[in-house]
């Protein structure tokens, strides 16, 4: 890890693109707090490493808590309102999360965000994502939220196609990203884990990402 890590980081907003901003330390004062729910919704659902329609298993270990769950398989990406493996519905979004969540987006500059999926990413050493973009969901008109707790990781940012070489930023425990507008497509992903042990999650890092999946929320006009 990082020399520094263990000294407490000072709030600062970074421009990624137009419409994408690292809002750096903005969670950790709550990190605790929001750690704590995290943990309560994944006694509720486990962890598992999906497949990808392609028969791959994915490095990251994956849950999902709110009314939706992102899913994948060998029938495709997806959202559902049932985990497939127990059948019942995701566990509810804790209250701090979803307020969290919308505080971030405001801040970015998208108000009234309201999230309908929290898909929770578990990273170990060795753990990536690779370039993707988020395009599962109907509503490309909100923003993407994103928390990262634990262990810090290489946050890979890029442009509206593949092609383009994306942008490295170090993203640490507390740090909160969102991107939405002309940059809500943007091909992102996350580097390979590095090898570290943080004070409250050791050897992990935790992601969480906020999404609103179906049509604009009521008095929200439809994106053009």
């Amino acid at each position: 890890m990082d020399l520094f890590d263990d000294l407490p980081a000072l709030p600062e907003t970074v421009a990624l693109a137009p419409g994408a901003v690292l809002l750096r330390a903005y969670a950790c004062e709550q990190a605790a707090t929001l750690l704590q729910a995290t943990e309560a919704v994944l006694a509720q659902v486990p962890l598992r490493h999906m497949q990808t329609p392609g028969g791959h298993t994915m490095s990251v270990a994956t849950a999902s808590c709110g009314a939706l769950g992102w899913v994948s398989d060998a029938q495709g990406y997806r959202y559902a309102a049932h985990d497939p493996q127990s059948g019942r519905p995701w566990p509810a979004m804790p209250a701090c999360l979803v307020e969290l969540a919308q505080r971030a987006a405001a801040e970015a500059g998208y108000a009234d965000f309201q999230p309908e999926a929290c898909l929770i990413n578990q990273y170990v050493p060795g753990a990536k994502l690779s370039l993707h973009q988020d395009r599962d969901e109907k509503d490309l008109g909100a923003p993407i939220v994103s928390l990262s707790l634990g262990l810090p990781a290489i946050f890979l940012f890029g442009g509206s196609k593949r092609s383009q070489r994306p942008q490295r930023y170090r993203l640490a425990h507390g740090d909160v990203v969102v991107w939405g507008g002309p940059a809500r497509l943007a091909f992102h992903g996350v580097a390979p884990l590095e090898e570290g042990d943080h004070a409250l999650l050791g050897r992990r890092r935790i992601n969480l990402t906020f999404r609103r999946v179906r049509n604009p929320a009521p008095g929200r006009p439809k994106p053009d």
